[in-house]
């Protein structure tokens, strides 16, 4: 069985885990869980339409023109790379111990997400995520963001200098 192979293996425990969940655990019905999906599915795709029109990027309906440049994957490859470095990075200072007020902010983070693991769903919390996010992306876009208080400015927030030019 190749990558392939594997890969649809997975994808469909997942989806049969969810159903399972949705139907069994919950006893809901099908309907419901076909009502569930979609109502996701239509909110998701309506805010991501919300955000694309607000930045002005055109979404092409054609899936063949979906496709994305070589440097643009390296560029997403490369961000995520450095976020999952930084986040190593912070939680080895952190489990060292020498940094106190740096690991209690981990163990109160870690404590409030486990927390909310378990009061919500992590479906809910991800949509959730998808919301602040697109809404952090509308407000950047808009030219109010600069005037915001909490905002930094220049690059004195990143420990350098600020600039005078």
């Amino acid at each position: 069985m190749g990558a392939g192979g594997s890969g649809r293996w997975a994808v469909g425990a997942v989806c049969g885990g969810l159903v399972y969940y949705h139907c069994a655990v919950r006893r809901a019905s099908a309907v419901s869980l076909a009502a569930d999906v979609l109502l996701v599915l239509l909110c998701s795709l309506s805010i991501l339409g919300l955000l694309f029109r607000h930045l002005h990027i055109s979404v092409p309906v054609d899936p063949l023109e979906w496709q994305i440049s070589q440097e643009m994957a390296n560029s997403i490859v490369a961000s995520l790379a450095n976020t999952i470095g930084a986040a190593e990075s912070v939680l080895r200072v952190a489990a060292t111990g020498h940094d106190k007020k740096l690991l209690f902010k981990v163990v109160f983070t870690l404590y409030f997400l486990a927390a909310l693991g378990r009061v919500v769903s992590g479906a809910a919390v991800a949509y959730a995520a998808l919301c602040i996010f697109s809404l952090y992306m509308f407000v950047q876009s808009t030219d109010q963001f600069d005037q915001l208080p909490w905002v930094p400015t220049g690059r004195d927030s990143l420990g350098g200098a600020q600039d005078t030019a």
